[in-house]
């Protein structure tokens, strides 16, 4: 039977209804299912429908009320218990005009209610704004839903509008019907007076907690020293068993990023050094994960539907997995989120863990996900100052760049700036085009002293080796000539014997014998002449000014030496000849006169300027390669004195001036004319 029997306000069904609109309700929706229920029943409708409003009633279009929750429930809703067997969201998507009765006239009820702010009455099949009992089938009541306090409700945007859809009955009771619904309707400013109070509550707890933990996380130096610090302090001020943080890693992580993203256990209570290779390790991770997916706050065991819809409906699969080893281990997972000029994200997720006397509940998962509000731009904040170098300067060009290009997509704007920038400096940039080639130094002058005649080597001059500078005649070695000084004497002697020979048979006149003895004195003196010339050679002295290259003959004293042996190797190393084999891609760009620098191998640094003096005409093949032989001349400064025939290193010709691009491309374009005779 309803109660609108006003006499009976005391009876312990009213006092129900009352204590039921008055119980708190964690969540709005669930406070709107209840007082659309109690409605019904009170004023014995019928139906009853929640409309939600779309739209403003300041335009023309005014207010589009749609269908949200219907009442009463089917047994698919509510089960033999009374207890509700969907979700609440999933409640309110079932409402649609289909299950209304006189979905018109209730619409028109609703948008009425809506606009004047105040309840309204309208019969059916009648006209008018009350009508005669005995006239009217039915009637339509519409009341508004607000929030807020009495005061400041007519400013606030309406929850809703309830429809009742009411037999007919005397007018008196009608009215009596009206007046209740809008005392228990007026039910809602204490919803929200509880909401708005708890909410503060909320908020003094969180700020007390935070305010600890973020003078115990100022306390320590680095980032792992304040993570640490953190779990820690947590752990005892939630008297829970273990807490655990980890840090979210990946492309998707990073402001503006768009990728995969995991979590990465940070910090664990009371455990210094973390292994992640643990299986414990790998289950915590697995539930942080989780909570990041699904971005928002996980609770195993999760809560019954009406004390908190999200935290029931959240996906539970590693935190159960994660609480198996214990029946009594309850588990909740929050993230860390922070707000920057690039938004909302979540850099984080903390979990904490109770077995014992540690309270892990709804309000708990409340509070803590406050705290982490608070905290967690500080813990963002020791976590980027503690990275390294390249990383912070990295963030701080972004933020520079954010200031120049706009906060969005800001790393891909400054690379596509940067792209065309280069693209416009390499096009417009002319510098000389400078084409490389290995070189070697030679001398101009090199002389090669080798053995005159076979010999002995007898003595062999202090000093005289490799790397002596000597000066021109300057005596080098010797060679033993004490059998040719001595046959020297014999050819002398028998030259000197077949001459008086001869005289003598000219004197007799024998002209054969006279012939004969002249032949052999010349022979002899021959003889003789050749051994003095052979004595004269046998002094080794420098043909020219320079060093030697080559010679050590220390270990060859008193050895025989055969004839043409190499003895010593002599350069000028005053003057010097760079020699370059230049690709035959390259020869065109090279002529007579052109200038270059060069680069040993042994001092890169070191610059030295030449002169292009003579290109051999005539190509080498070498190493797979067709190369051409350049000769050129130093010139400028002197070069250093380690500058030594033999040294390697790279040669720079100048050529002419040509884009950055240009050069970049040459050897490219080049090729795809070859290859397309183009």
């Amino acid at each position: 039977m309803p109660l609108t029997d006003l006499s009976s306000l005391r009876t312990p069904g009213w006092q129900r209804v009352i204590g039921e609109l008055s119980s708190p309700s964690g969540d709005d929706r669930v406070f709107l299912l209840r007082l659309l229920g109690v409605l019904g029943q009170v004023s014995g409708a019928r139906q009853a429908v929640l409309w939600t409003l779309s739209g403003s009633g300041d335009d023309a279009m005014g207010f589009e009320p749609k269908p949200a929750l219907v009442w009463p429930f089917g047994p698919d809703v509510v089960d033999a218990q009374g207890r509700m067997s969907v979700p609440v969201d999933a409640l309110f998507e079932q409402g649609k005009d289909a299950g209304v009765e006189g979905a018109g006239e209730t619409r028109s009820a609703a948008r009425a209610a809506a606009t004047s702010r105040q309840a309204e009455i309208y019969g059916l099949e009648s006209e008018g704004l009350m009508y005669d009992p005995q006239a009217v089938k039915g009637y339509v009541i519409a009341v508004p839903v607000a929030w807020g306090l009495p005061a400041e409700s007519s400013n606030l945007p309406l929850q809703g509008v309830v429809t009742l859809m009411l037999d007919g009955r005397s007018r008196q009771a009608v009215q009596t019907t009206l007046a209740l619904v809008e005392v228990l309707t007026g039910y809602a400013f204490t919803h929200a007076a509880q909401q708005a109070l708890r909410r503060v509550r909320a908020s003094s707890a969180s700020l007390e907690l935070a305010a600890r933990l973020i003078a115990s996380i100022n306390q320590t130096r680095d980032f792992k020293g304040a993570a640490l610090q953190f779990v820690n302090d947590l752990c005892r001020q939630l008297s829970v068993d273990r807490v655990a943080m980890g840090f979210a890693h990946g492309a998707g992580s990073r402001p503006g990023g768009e990728g995969p993203r995991e979590v990465r256990v940070t910090a664990l209570s009371d455990t210094e050094n973390l292994d992640r290779r643990m299986a414990m390790v790998q289950r915590l991770e697995n539930a942080m994960n989780e909570c990041l997916d699904q971005e928002q706050a996980v609770l195993y065991p999760p809560p019954a539907a009406q004390g908190d819809a999200l935290l029931a409906q959240a996906v539970t699969h590693a935190h159960r997995e994660l609480a198996a080893l214990d029946a009594n281990l309850k588990v909740a997972s929050m993230p860390v989120r922070i707000s920057d000029t690039k938004g909302d994200r979540i850099i984080g997720v903390v979990l904490i863990e109770s077995a014992g006397s540690g309270t892990i509940d709804v309000a708990t998962v409340e509070l803590l996900q406050a705290t982490l509000d608070l905290v967690g731009p500080v813990l963002e904040v020791r976590r980027r100052e503690d990275r390294n170098l390249a990383l912070r300067t990295y963030d701080e060009g972004v933020k520079a760049g954010a200031w120049l290009v706009g906060p969005k997509h800001t790393v891909w704007k400054l690379v596509g700036v940067a792209i065309v920038l280069v693209f416009a400096f390499m096009t417009l940039y002319t510098t000389p085009y400078r084409v490389g080639a290995p070189m070697s130094l030679q001398p101009r002058e090199k002389r090669t002293i080798s053995m005159p005649f076979d010999g002995v080597l007898s003595d062999v001059k202090k000093g005289v080796e490799a790397g002596l500078r000597v000066t021109e005649g300057q005596p080098l070695a010797s060679l033993d000539t004490r059998e040719m000084v001595l046959s020297s004497l014999e050819a002398d002697a028998q030259e000197l014997q077949y001459s008086k020979q001869a005289d003598e048979a000219l004197r007799k006149g024998d002209l054969a014998d006279e012939t004969q003895s002249r032949a052999r004195a010349t022979q002899y003196r021959a003889h003789a002449d050749l051994l003095r010339s052979q004595i004269s050679r046998s002094h080794i002295v420098a043909p020219i000014s320079g060093l030697i290259t080559s010679g050590d003959l220390k270990d060859k004293v008193g050895s025989a030496v055969k004839l043409g042996e190499k003895l010593f190797e002599i350069a000028d190393t005053s003057n010097m000849q760079v020699l370059a084999r230049v690709d035959d891609r390259d020869i065109a760009l090279i002529h007579v006169g052109q200038t270059g620098q060069i680069s040993p191998k042994a001092d890169p640094s070191l610059k030295v300027d030449f002169e292009v003096e003579q290109i051999v005409p005539a190509s080498q093949a070498v190493e797979g390669k067709n190369i051409f032989e350049v000769r050129g001349r130093l010139v400028g400064r002197e070069a250093p004195l380690w500058l030594l025939p033999g040294v390697e290193g790279q040669a720079k010709f100048n050529a002419e001036r040509h884009s950055l691009a240009w050069i970049a491309s040459r050897r490219v374009l080049d090729q795809l004319r070859i290859w397309l005779w183009w």
